[in-house]
């Protein structure tokens, strides 16, 4: 078991990853540049409010400090984490920039409401086709690429923090996204590597997953690489269905509280999959049914979750390098690129984060290896301020 971990860890842990380099990419030049003398306009289009989503934007703000496009500046602390709104509106007035200008009325979200899918969705494409005053807008997840990705404008469109846009039906294939102005990264391996690591280190028989069993949940979840890697480990997939594209977090919180119960018994570990009810203040309800019966997980989120009392993730490191990839893809666009024509496969440099005192509740003592390839260790569990009754 110890050679195989060392072999996966030296094929997962890749010091800087870099996108498959085209002549097309190679050739587009991606410094600052006006848009015939004037800057130019993006706006933004969520499903709904999601942690992850700042933290991409962020990181992709970033990246266009990094290539001279924006003047430094230091993000302000902003009340909910999930909230990209006011995040945008700060933008929109202190993104001090001589090339780009974040449009304060062109940010959209449709807040996980399926009405506003389809009347937000309308309105900011609308707005793209005939107001011809946003040259670039970012969608921002899963649903927002859905809504953008088609022939009803012809807006440079980058979609971003996508769990997997092929399966999504956001483009036509990792080579090619099927339409002339949109652009989606993909990492197609980038699951399937999460899951071989998580089966090296405990060597599981039944994995335990919880998804909406809906297009957009299963790609949420990643199933179908969960589903291969099981096919190819030789391990069963236990699954457990939960609502998650709903205006009520309390409904998400309390379904994927109820799966944990009842996967606990019967699982040899769980892969916790993007979803709303892994919102940090819901965790302990998560998380204590698998303490209970000493269950090791796997976030598919970000280290975050780790810091809250999963023992397993990749961390928040990857998102500077996938940042600076997404505004690289800007900065081509801007200088002349069609979007179809850029790569879009870029793979996370994968940094694992494990937390100890999580390891100790469950007696998972990590080896040598683990510990020497984490890029983040957390001693403790944060606890968070309140938690939602089940």
């Amino acid at each position: 078991m110890r050679t195989i971990i060392l072999g996966t860890l030296a094929l997962f842990i890749i010091a800087l990853a870099s996108p498959a380099i085209s002549a097309e990419w190679d050739s587009i030049p991606n410094t600052p540049t006006l848009n015939h003398g004037k800057k130019w306009r993006v706006g933004y289009l969520e499903g709904g409010p999601f942690r992850n989503y700042p933290l991409v934007l962020k990181s992709t703000i970033t990246g266009l400090m990094s290539l001279g496009w924006i003047e430094p500046l230091e993000f302000p602390e902003i009340g909910d984490p999930e909230d990209s709104t006011q995040l945008w509106k700060w933008l929109s007035k202190n993104a001090k920039s001589n090339y780009i200008q974040f449009v304060e009325d062109g940010h959209w979200t449709c807040n996980w409401d399926p009405g506003e899918y389809k009347s937000v969705g309308e309105a900011s494409i609308k707005r793209l086709s005939q107001g011809k005053d946003i040259d670039l807008i970012i969608a921002m997840g899963t649903r927002a690429g859905q809504i953008l990705a088609n022939d009803q404008h012809k807006v440079p469109t980058i979609v971003l923090s996508s769990t997997d846009p092929l399966s999504a039906g956001i483009v036509k294939s990792v080579e090619d996204s099927g339409y002339d102005h949109v652009h989606a990264r993909l990492d197609p391996e980038r699951h399937k590597r999460q899951i071989r690591l998580f089966h090296d280190m405990f060597g599981f028989n039944r994995l335990g997953i919880s998804y909406e069993n809906t297009l957009e949940g299963r790609s949420y979840a990643a199933v179908e690489d969960v589903e291969a890697v099981a096919a190819e480990r030789g391990f069963e997939v236990i699954p457990c269905f939960s609502p998650n594209d709903v205006q009520e977090n309390e409904i998400a919180y309390r379904g994927l509280a109820r799966c944990m119960e009842m996967l606990a018994p019967r699982v040899d570990a769980v892969y916790l999959t993007i979803h709303t009810g892994m919102d940090i203040i819901n965790l302990p309800n998560v998380m204590t049914p698998l303490d209970r019966h000493k269950v090791p997980t796997f976030s598919q989120g970000s280290s975050e979750e780790v810091e809250n009392g999963v023992l397993l993730s990749i961390s928040q490191a990857g998102f500077k390098h996938v940042g600076r990839f997404h505004a690289m893809t800007m900065a081509k666009i801007f200088n002349g690129a069609m979007p179809r024509s850029l790569d879009q496969v870029f793979e996370d440099p994968m940094r694992i984060a494990i937390n100890l005192a999580e390891a100790q509740a469950i007696g998972y003592d990590p080896p040598i290896d683990i510990l020497t390839a984490a890029d983040a260790i957390y001693q403790d569990i944060k606890k968070p301020v309140a938690v939602p009754e089940q």
